[in-house]
């Protein structure tokens, strides 16, 4: 199997014709969302500047800070 940077190597499900359908195309996607072909296409899809990656990653995190300390609040007690 390739390792997800390894982008050279094409996706290639093998299978004979007692193969049922359904289960190829699950280990095809399966296989394109392990080497990071969907990622990498949704990526090169669209241009966005350093400036604005930078900008959405910060707030992303923030995002995250603020869900991870709201659900250390949840279970507090009352007093």
């Amino acid at each position: 199997m390739a390792t997800p940077k390894d982008h050279k190597e094409n996706v290639k499900i093998t299978m004979n014709e007692s193969f049922p359908v359904e289960k190829a195309l699950k280990k095809f996607k399966r296989l394109c969302d392990q080497l990071g072909v969907i990622k990498e296409y949704r990526a090169r899809e669209s241009y966005a500047k350093p400036s604005v990656k930078a900008k959405e990653k910060r707030e992303s995190a923030e995002k995250r800070r603020k869900k991870t300390n709201l659900k250390g609040f949840k279970f507090t007690k009352k007093v």
